[in-house]
């Protein structure tokens, strides 16, 4: 494959950097002179604080005090630099996540689509990507775990977990304000305030406002594209009444009012002549002010919202119960300009509206030799979306009036588990770990799509549209059942050495496509297949140099089968060579085969300098995928998972006569990354380079600190997403316009921080 390894080399730059800088301590040795060490970094991955060096999985780990060092702003960012994850915006969104880990994912945010990498606020399973794609304040850290998980979490995920954790209150009046300022005009600011209301209770609350113009022009509106306007609150209240017994009662809500996003065109319209544009982040699209999108205003508005109640109660030293109750809702109006255009040739409404509550209840045992997690956890969820798709230059071609295809779908889930890990010490060194999870999944689909005649259907509050004809009407459901099994044997050959080795199994339930279209093909009405996976890993942590070093191997391979795979085509309704209408298609494609190494390490060079490295080399395949009795495997891809991975870089910290500085940078690498199973050149990223870097002052008393951070140093222009339906090797064509689009990542960015604790 072209490209793959035309900047290996590189990994020899160390000097590139890295903007994690480790934390230097200092110990007594025999002599009383102080000796340098690697601070530990302590993890909650097994639902206990236990050191990152010890537990026998594959997880990263970033302190809230790390990611402020690095400037990072959303979740995103920490793609950069953990083995084997992608994480980025869906397309056409600024707030919708599209996560995969080591080869598992989810690419469409539809409804009847759960993710296939699990994230957690606060231990509550967001059941939806719609405003997840999580700005990064008020952390206290953020934890990913690599491959099948369900045994120690509220839901079973088949690719990984990511834990995002807030700062819980501390026991003194706290006020902290972070403001940043930027290019692209750039202007965001964080306030908190914590207040002890007596000895056993305390409230906060953070405010963040987050701007920032375009990073490219809107030539039909006037609009900024890629632009930010987020408001987000949480409030917090902890209760303590005895040292047995912490209550935490949390809200939280998120406003995105950014304009649409629209892609770039990579190539030139076919009726309109528009030609291509000079920068990619700019475009023509103007269905925000078409009656294409009059049905929601042409709004672009993402609403998310939820409230969560844990209790922990300790009953004794080795036994605690933990409640943990959530309820979440999300809301969204979305224009989707796929020619990106100012003409109405394919352009979309979309309303999102999804809700979930959760409830999971635990008992936690810990003995000298004997860790125990079992619970229970259920989760009821409604996800419905409604979008109307115009196609109107070829409605006025063949009918004199633009042509809507209307889908709505409504999917719920009724799911409940029962899940145990246990972990046994048979010596000092040697632990035996077993779990296993048992879930049962409803779900239920209620779908109808239809054609109309006009710019928008009665269902977007178009009375005047004409009904042409149903293309799928249907109710149904099904229920899904599994047990996934985990077992992993570790031992320590001493204190800085362990080895690990293990078996897990992750699932994911099957669901209903709600662009599925029963008229067309009646087997829509069963649903889709669950998909499992079947993972091998081995491990190795190691601690060493007398502290100053840690590294970190982990060697995996997983089998994985019946894979989810979503995706939409346009098809010919009347038989006059055009395509009018599309329609959904949902392949269990049959099985993949994912191999891989990930390697991560610290290395305390000296007093002042610190070295980090994370790389990952996967070797993923498609075995096999049939398509009208073929096997067509050989000519499709595993999806956002790019063969080769590196992060490399270096921190320089030194004291001043008033506080600290500290200098950083971080070169990062990914190999070709393929957006879709079928390949696409025009979509798909080639093998790049990400530099950044950083310089921080912080005071004496650590409360005062000042940064500048650069990102994306080089200026690449990096593809993230796209939509394929025109020229450049698509499936299939909608529209007349040549209707292919592609989004891309920020550009270069320099931004000033400032964070003060009062």
């Amino acid at each position: 494959m072209k490209n793959r390894t035309r900047r290996l080399p590189l990994l020899s730059l160390v000097a590139l950097g890295c903007l994690s800088a480790a934390s230097v301590s200092f110990s007594q040795n025999s002599s009383e002179e102080p000796s340098l060490e690697l601070e530990e970094i302590v993890v909650s991955a097994r639902r206990r604080s236990e050191s990152l060096q010890s537990v026998p999985i594959a997880v990263t780990a970033f302190s809230g005090d790390e990611l402020s060092l690095r400037g990072a702003a959303d979740i995103s960012e920490i793609a950069q630099s953990v083995p084997s994850v992608t994480l980025e915006a869906s397309r056409a969104t600024n707030s919708t996540l599209t996560a995969f880990i080591r080869g598992v994912g989810q690419q469409d945010p539809l409804a009847g689509f759960e993710q296939g990498v699990a994230l957690y606020l606060d231990d509550v399973y967001m059941a939806r990507p719609q405003g997840a794609l999580l700005d990064i304040y008020d952390v206290e850290r953020i934890e990913v775990l690599r491959g099948p998980q369900g045994t120690l979490y509220g839901r079973n995920a088949v690719g990984g977990a990511i834990k995002y954790v807030t700062k819980k209150l501390g026991e003194e009046n706290e006020f902290r304000i972070k403001a940043a300022v930027g290019s692209y005009g750039q202007t965001d600011f964080v306030g908190t305030a914590a207040i002890p209301i007596s000895d056993s209770l305390r409230v906060g609350a953070t405010v963040a406002s987050l701007n920032r113009d375009g990073y490219g022009e809107n030539l039909s509106t006037g609009e900024d594209n890629y632009n930010k306007d987020v408001l987000g609150v949480r409030l917090s209240a902890e209760y303590s009444p005895s040292d047995a017994v912490f209550v935490r009662l949390s809200f939280d809500k998120t406003e995105d009012d950014s304009n649409p996003v629209a892609g770039f065109r990579p190539f030139p319209a076919t009726l309109s002549g528009l030609g291509v544009l000079d920068d990619v982040r700019d475009t023509s699209a103007g269905a925000s002010q078409q009656s294409s999108t009059a049905g929601i205003n042409g709004n672009n508005n993402v609403e998310s919202e939820g409230i969560h109640l844990s209790v922990d109660w300790q009953l004794s030293d080795a036994v605690t119960l933990r409640s943990i109750t959530a309820k979440r809702e999300d809301y969204t109006e979305s224009v989707i300009d796929f020619d990106s255009l100012n003409a109405i040739d394919f352009d979309a409404q979309v309303i999102y509206d999804n809700e979930q509550f959760s409830q999971e209840f635990q008992l936690l045992y810990n003995s000298d030799r004997v860790n125990l997690v079992t619970g229970v956890y259920y989760l009821d969820a409604s996800a419905s979306n409604d979008f109307d798709v115009v196609l109107g230059q070829l409605g006025q071609l063949a009918f004199g009036a633009p042509l809507t295809a209307f889908t709505g779908g409504i999917v719920d889930t009724e799911a409940w588990s029962v899940f145990a890990d246990l972990t046994y010490d048979i010596t000092d060194q040697l632990s035996l770990s077993v779990g296993g999870r048992y879930t049962e999944d409803k779900r239920s689909a209620d779908i109808f799509r239809a054609n109309y005649l006009g710019s928008g259907s009665p269902s977007f509050g178009n009375t005047a549209s004409v009904f042409l004809a149903a293309t799928s009407d249907f109710e149904a459901s099904r229920t899904y059942d599994d047990f996934s099994p985990r077992i992993n044997l570790s031992y320590a050959f001493n204190d800085n050495l362990n080895v690990y080795g293990g078996f897990s199994q992750g699932w994911k339930a099957g669901s209903f496509d709600p662009r599925g279209a029963n008229f067309l093909t009646s087997t829509v009405e069963e649903g889709f297949e669950p998909e499992t996976i079947d993972s091998f890993e081995l491990g190795l942590k190691s601690t060493w140099w007398a502290g100053r070093a840690t590294t970190n191997v982990a060697v995996f391979t997983s089998s994985y089968e019946d894979l989810q795979i979503p995706g939409s085509v346009g098809v010919d309704t009347t038989g006059d060579g055009n395509n009018d209408s599309f329609v959904g298609t949902v392949t269990n494609a049959g099985e993949s085969d994912i191999k891989g190494i990930e390697l991560e390490g610290r290395f305390l060079l000296s007093e002042s300098l610190t070295a980090q490295i994370a790389l990952s080399f996967l070797d993923a395949e498609i075995k096999e995928w049939i398509v009208n009795g073929v096997n067509v495997a050989s000519a499709r891809e595993v999806q956002n998972t790019p063969e080769t991975m590196a992060n490399i870089g270096l921190s320089y910290l030194r004291a001043l006569s008033t506080g600290s500085l500290m200098i950083a940078a971080n070169w990062s690498y990914k190999d070709d990354i393929f957006q879709f199973e079928l390949p696409t050149p025009v979509l798909d990223q080639e093998a790049h380079d990400i530099l950044n870097a950083s310089v921080v002052w912080t005071s004496d008393d650590e409360r005062l600190r000042i940064g500048l951070h650069g990102k994306n140093l080089a200026d690449e222009d990096i593809k993230t997403s796209g939509y394929c339906f025109g020229s450049g090797g698509c499936p299939s064509s909608l529209g007349l316009e040549d209707n292919t689009t592609v989004f891309y990542a920020a550009p270069r960015t320099i931004t000033a921080t400032l964070e003060y604790e009062f």
